[in-house]
């Protein structure tokens, strides 16, 4: 019997994961770029110091508001257009919201475009939902849900540092931006923009290379992924040095499933009907919505909890600090300090030196992701990972307002740096894992969509509770002297967050493997090797095998006649080269149709072809010929 050959362990669509995480940068730019200068933002409306901080909150509050009420509606809508037209639409009408919030001019028109930007913003889940189709392999998981909080950590370091730097051009930067009347009628308008370029890159990229990975959906022609082998095609035709290869051509797909025979013909009838035939089988039917019963399993809703109260207190953190850093310096005495918790003040610095740590926080942060937490992961478990996040998190926001009573500038900075890269540790550990366990939690790869979606839309609430909450909490802590309101509040709030995840069971999940039944497996005849290097090809080509590589397999048995080979042949092989050609003065070869059970061909075995899909040009059923 024909051998078989051994798939290797399973690997990591780079390619595929890398244009997603293009895609995905633009996002957290434009976020984070927000930080360092909202602050003064909103001090431009005409909103008094002590106020600030509220309406930071109730601008951050109205984004995830809408991003809670839109989040299942892109999740449905990714589960049947697809998720690249979803991520598409998302990205674009993202970007166009961004230039809008950076044009501002009022406090009313900044909350309304911030409320529309959230609802705009569906890619959180639908990405997440790519990289688990992607990627079902569990012991995989862990690197590769660690790249798009990469991708955020990376997008975190340009963020802050153009957004302080950039705002306020015309002040900050004269000599370029001096005399410019756009910037200056509109101060906060260039960083928005120089993230739009980012956003232009994703929508392209996408556009051009992403494949869908919707079951139902990836088998439809995509216009943007033909375009994008058009270029390709034409940069490697134009490339300088480059050797054109006229029997190459790409395989139109790389499915295994595809048949082994292409028609005799391409412009006959037996050749269409063939075609619409293999296209009808192989063609998935579109399965029905999933039910909530099927989504709202007890782990699932217990990782939802888990979720939702880790983005409320980590989020109203984010959006704090920054505030808490730019609120103005108090130096203690005994009028307004009674340790241990009556005491106020700030950092008073200014948006340029906020970005600037908070570019420091993003490339620490960068290293964190990819070379400490996978490796982390996978010796001491998801979930043990998870549990020791959840006890860092109070500590961290108990300890936070009390860098306000350091005296010495670089000390009070460094000090608060610290504490930041201790819950650099602690965020960029819980998020994965807490995505992870919600993923595995899912009983099959159907849902993922729509439980992505609700995970987005339940933790919304939380991003806006958490911040407005928070926000609130901060000035009346100011007004009454208490600095440490907001920071003991979250505390309080990830010690209540923290009790849902001991309830949590690390779920096993589901790998492709499992889908894919043994019938389907055995009707596979050797199937290509997914570790060689290359590409899948059509057409007659010229194959190069080491001078100990076989070109073709071998079957044993006798043959039907003898063949002599030529005396040129002979000189050929004596030089050891790889190619062999036929003697026409010789006796004609003969071809094996495939399931023939007598073995043909010399030598006393039947040498099967390993391109029996290759055709001439994609005509007829034979492959290189048998030597």
């Amino acid at each position: 019997m024909v051998k078989r050959k051994i798939r290797g362990a399973p690997k990591l669509p780079s390619k595929q994961l890398a244009i997603l995480a293009v895609c995905r940068f633009a996002e957290p730019v434009a976020l984070t770029s927000v930080f360092p200068y909202l602050p003064e933002m909103i001090e431009s409306f005409g909103v008094e110091k002590k106020d600030v901080a509220k309406w930071a909150g109730i601008t951050s509050a109205v984004f995830s508001l809408s991003q809670c009420m839109t989040a299942i509606v892109w999740g449905r809508a990714s589960d049947r257009f697809g998720r690249k037209p979803s991520i598409l639409v998302a990205l674009t009408c993202t970007m166009i919201c961004g230039i809008a919030w950076g044009m501002s001019t009022s406090l009313p028109m900044a909350i309304t475009v911030r409320a529309l930007s959230g609802g705009c913003n569906g890619n959180v889940g639908i990405i997440r939902t790519m990289v688990a189709e992607m990627v079902p392999e569990k012991e995989l998981q862990p690197r590769a849900f660690s790249i798009m909080p990469l991708v955020w950590s990376l997008g975190s370091i340009f963020g802050p540092s153009f957004g302080g730097f950039f705002a306020k051009p015309a002040e900050n930067l004269p000599g370029l931006f001096g005399n410019n009347k756009f910037l200056i009628k509109f101060p906060f308008a260039l960083p928005n923009i120089v993230a739009s370029v980012f956003f232009l890159t994703g929508i392209t990229t996408g556009f051009l290379f992403l494949k869908e990975t919707l079951e139902t959906r990836k088998h439809k022609t995509d216009y943007g992924l033909e375009m994008g082998k058009k270029l390709l095609v034409a940069i490697k035709f134009f490339r300088p040095g480059s050797k054109p290869q006229p029997f190459r051509r790409f395989s139109s797909s790389h499915d295994p499933s595809a048949s082994l025979l292409r028609p005799t013909s391409a412009g006959s009838d037996t050749s269409r009907t063939q075609e619409e035939t293999f296209t009808q089988k192989h063609q998935k039917p579109a399965l029905p919505r999933p039910a909530l019963s099927e989504v709202f399993t007890r782990q699932s809703v217990i990782n939802l909890m888990a979720y939702t109260f880790l983005a409320l207190h980590s989020v109203a953190y984010d959006q704090l600090l920054p505030i808490f850093m730019h609120h103005p310096r108090q130096v203690p005495d005994e009028t307004n300090t009674h340790l241990p918790f009556k005491f106020s003040g700030g950092f008073g610095i200014k948006s340029s030196r906020i970005g600037t740590m908070f570019t420091v926080y993003g490339v620490i942060g960068c290293f964190i992701q990819f070379l400490v937490f996978p490796p982390t992961a996978r010796k001491f478990g998801v979930l043990n990972c998870f549990k020791c996040c959840a006890v860092a998190f109070p500590i961290i926001c108990f300890a936070t307002p009390y860098t306000a009573l350091i005296q010495r500038p670089l000390v009070q900075q460094a000090a608060m740096f610290g504490i930041m890269i201790i819950k650099c540790f602690a965020v960029i550990f819980a998020f994965p894992c807490s995505i992870i366990l919600l993923t595995n939690s899912a009983v099959s790869l159907r849902i993922l969509g729509t439980l992505n979606g609700v995970a987005v839309s339940i933790s919304a609430i939380g991003r806006a509770i958490g911040p407005a909450m928070g926000g609130a909490a901060f000035t009346w802590g100011l007004e009454k002297g208490y600095v440490i309101t907001p920071w003991w509040l979250l505390g309080t709030i990830s010690i209540i967050g923290a009790i849902p995840i001991w309830h949590l069971v690390e779920m096993e999940g589901f790998n492709k493997s499992s889908d894919v039944s043994d019938d389907e497996e055995e009707s596979l005849l050797d199937p290509i090797d997914e570790d060689r290097d290359g590409e899948i090809l059509e057409g007659d080509e010229v194959l190069a095998f080491d001078d100990d590589e076989e070109a073709l397999d071998v079957v044993n048995g006798d043959g039907l006649r003898k063949v002599h080979r030529g005396k040129h042949e002979e000189d050929e092989q004596t030089q050891g080269i790889h190619y062999r050609r036929l003697s026409h003065e010789t006796a004609r070869r003969m071809t094996s149709p495939i399931g023939l059970r007598e073995p043909v061909g010399p030598g006393g075995g039947r040498r099967l072809s390993n391109g029996l899909a290759a055709s001439n040009m994609g005509r007829g059923t034979g492959g290189t010929s048998f030597s």
